[in-house]
């Protein structure tokens, strides 16, 4: 096998990996949403997945290349992919050198949090790592039209995490498992910020103090960018669904 082609199948194992464990959290939409990764070369190839398969069902296999239209470039009969709903991924894909990695989400607790003006709260310290470093993008109806991409490509910067308001979630990373663990921490932020506000009592903020040492421990320590929890969490998909590398 060529050093191209292994390094593509690495990165259909992760994105795979990463389908199985956003169906396993609970943070996929029946057959919506989507999770693509950049492969290597110098042309622009992206890995998505086929438009009608649940996440639970994806394989490394059965990921389609596409172009950054979100056109296949395979003709079998089953490389078929919704391409209105890559336009999101493409113009991050295209505008982010460093945006191997993109993840979206349509999750109660993130769409919840995408419908309340303040966004999201430094409640805790997994929410406490994003400060500073969310960005926003107000809704324009569904993604369908490609001169939105600009726009969200300017509001999203240089920052890793984004709240689509009205929508939900988006996430990058340099690898699959860097954007899979921002969305997972973005996503218990979320959840925690919906319980807290569902509790009866005055919620209580942290100094702007606080929450920025805390995000600075984040990065420093690299949480989203070391592989021990990413290492960990596919051995549990050995284990419960070890068809995802196949």
């Amino acid at each position: 096998m060529s050093s191209d082609a292994s390094d593509e199948w690495d990165i259909r194992c992760d994105l795979a990996a990463a389908y199985r464990l956003i169906a396993h959290f609970g943070m996929d939409d029946l057959i919506s949403t989507h999770l693509s990764a950049r492969l290597p070369g110098d042309a622009h190839r992206f890995l998505l997945n086929p438009y009608g398969m649940m996440f639970d069902e994806i394989t490394a296999s059965s990921l389609v290349v596409v172009d950054p239209e979100g056109h296949a470039l395979q003709k079998e009969d089953e490389a078929k992919v919704n391409n209105a709903g890559f336009t999101i991924h493409s113009a991050v894909h295209m505008a982010r050198e460093d945006a191997h990695c993109v993840i979206h989400t349509h999750t109660l607790a993130g769409m919840a949090v995408a419908a309340q003006e303040q966004g999201l709260l430094p409640l805790n310290q997994k929410s406490m790592c994003f400060y500073g470093g969310i960005s926003y993008h107000s809704y324009e109806g569904v993604a369908l039209d490609l001169n939105e991409r600009e726009r969200l490509v300017r509001d999203l910067g240089d920052k890793d995490v984004m709240i689509l308001k009205h929508h939900g979630l988006l996430t990058v990373g340099g690898t699959v498992s860097e954007a899979f663990l921002n969305m997972y921490l973005l996503e218990q932020s979320c959840r925690v910020q919906i319980a807290a506000m569902q509790g009866g009592h005055k919620i209580v903020l942290p100094s702007d103090r606080v929450a920025a040492h805390t995000a600075e421990q984040f990065q420093r320590e690299g949480y989203n960018r070391t592989l021990r929890p990413w290492t960990a969490l596919k051995r549990r998909l050995d284990r419960i669904s070890p068809d995802y590398a196949t």
